[in-house]
């Protein structure tokens, strides 16, 4: 029995296929344990969405091999997918995966195995060996490289368990057809390949059995869902369209929301949320289905990037300030206040002080629950790369703090609405704040709330839907609610 560590870093899609590759390897009899242990494998699946990722993925590719050189380590997703000169000459890494072959883990690495530990050269897995019909591998240096092309259909995967006690991830997709200016993501992760909608519901059905009560549909632009798919071969996964370059069109009927419509029939399942989305998918059509769902979440993540058309125009976003506006309209025209969160990317190149400002006053406009403020990072072989007018790290570091301060305020005003109201929230799990006992749960919006343990010792469970009073702030990102004992 050889113990395997692993380590994730990036989005929620790394995190679901991380944990589908420790189940295989778990099926085998591979044995898991932390990362900070020794280990005879270690796993490090990486990210690649910005400079500081990929710096943070050779960080701990070297971290484990330093915990063990004799170790086997390995990289796989993103990272391998677009860093692939950096991993021709690193010693660290033994065996580089792409996003296309992490399915296949336990098999690629009981293979690579029994090649290292026989006697001679070790050498690359043969095309139509261990897996049929894989072009063959290729050794670069002392690192043997996968091959990393990536396909046309979706790598069907099946999670049966996650690491979250209450909630389940459920990827439906992968891939993107958009090619924002600085985004490097179509490059590591290819075009759009939908999930057949039939191993979706198999997986939320057996998540709903296993006791989660939450999922999740997660992939890496969800508002594509289906358009690789005709209608008559939305069961069938049969990919048409993959490489037309047509872009999806949010006027017609939306599979994606088709999808979360058949998801709400899933018994056990209490509450369904969304992904990131594509401002453009929310119509009056499909705000009004998705309200018209009592287990969909009122927490809406739209992308936007920039609150200033022409920063939009050069980031080839596919929209305007106006039509994002119209969408958030929509949904709060449909739900009760709901939760708008957002990314916001500064320093752009080309950003003057007049398109950051008309940012900032958009910002302001909508009211955003939570934004995330990213400072731009240039990536190689995108457009953006090659654009002129580079803004300095300093100006930077001064619009992202001033972008933070503005986050701060507009989510404690959110958060605000909650005190003196009952909250239903779910459970998740036990933990210690300061003096004393909580269990911490998120209301539908994904509002983090902490209910004592102390004065429900033994009422309370991990997976349970409760309602308690919100008295104050616990801390700056927790509300604390009193739940009378029964």
């Amino acid at each position: 029995m050889k113990n395997v560590a692993f380590h994730n870093l990036g989005c929620k899609v790394n995190s679901y296929e991380i944990e589908v590759m420790q189940q295989k390897l778990q099926e085998k009899g591979y044995n898991i344990v932390p990362f900070d242990q020794f280990a005879d494998i270690y796993i490090i699946n990486t990210c690649t969405v910005t400079n500081i990722a990929d710096r943070k993925s050779r960080q701990m590719l070297h971290r484990a091999k330093q915990q063990n050189p004799d170790a086997v380590v390995v990289a796989v997703g993103c990272y391998v997918q677009t860093g692939r000169e950096s991993l021709e000459h690193d010693d660290s890494i033994d065996l580089a995966v792409g996003n296309n072959r992490k399915k296949d883990i336990a098999e690629i690495l009981e293979q690579y195995l029994a090649e290292r530990e026989a006697p001679g050269p070790v050498r690359a897995p043969e095309a139509g060996g261990t897996l049929p019909g894989k072009p063959a591998d290729k050794t670069l240096g002392g690192t043997t490289v996968l091959d990393i092309a990536h396909t046309y259909r979706y790598e069907e995967m099946q999670l049966r368990q996650t690491a979250e006690h209450t909630r389940a991830y459920i990827k439906i997709q992968d891939g993107c057809n958009q090619f924002c200016s600085y985004c490097a993501i179509p490059l590591a992760r290819g075009r759009v390949r939908s999930r057949r909608a039939e191993d979706i519901l198999d997986e939320v059905n057996a998540m709903a059995s296993a006791g989660y009560r939450e999922v999740v549909l997660t992939g890496i632009h969800i508002s594509s869902y289906g358009i690789d798919l005709d209608d008559g071969e939305w069961e069938q996964g049969r990919s048409v369209k993959l490489f037309r370059g047509e872009q999806p069109e949010y006027s017609g009927r939306a599979k994606l929301i088709d999808l979360v419509e058949r998801i709400h029939d899933a018994e056990g399942i209490k509450r369904i949320r969304l992904g990131s989305l594509e401002p453009r998918i929310i119509t009056a059509d499909t705000a009004g289905r998705l309200a018209a769902l009592p287990k969909l979440c009122p927490h809406f993540h739209l992308s936007l990037q920039s609150g200033c058309d022409a920063t939009l125009k050069r980031m080839n976003r596919r929209y305007t300030t106006g039509e994002y506006y119209k969408s958030v309209e929509l949904l709060r025209s449909a739900f009760d206040c709901p939760a708008i969160t957002t990314d916001v990317i500064v320093g752009f190149p080309g950003e003057t002080e007049e398109e950051f400002a008309q940012t900032k006053a958009f910002l302001e406009k909508i009211g955003f629950y939570e934004m995330h403020i990213f400072k731009f990072s240039q990536r190689k072989g995108t457009a953006a790369a090659n654009l002129p007018c580079k803004i300095p790290e300093e100006v930077k570091n001064r619009r992202s703090g001033e972008l933070a301060e503005l986050e701060r305020e507009q989510s404690r005003k959110f958060r605000s609405r909650y005190i003196g109201r009952e909250a239903e929230i779910l459970l998740e799990e036990r933990k210690r704040i300061g003096e004393a006992e909580y269990f911490l749960g998120h209301t539908r919006d994904y509002v983090k709330i902490a209910v004592s343990s102390a004065k429900n010792e033994g009422l309370l469970h991990s997976g349970e839907l409760v309602s308690a009073k919100v008295r104050a702030f616990l801390t700056e990102d927790i509300l604390l609610a009193e739940k009378n004992p029964a």
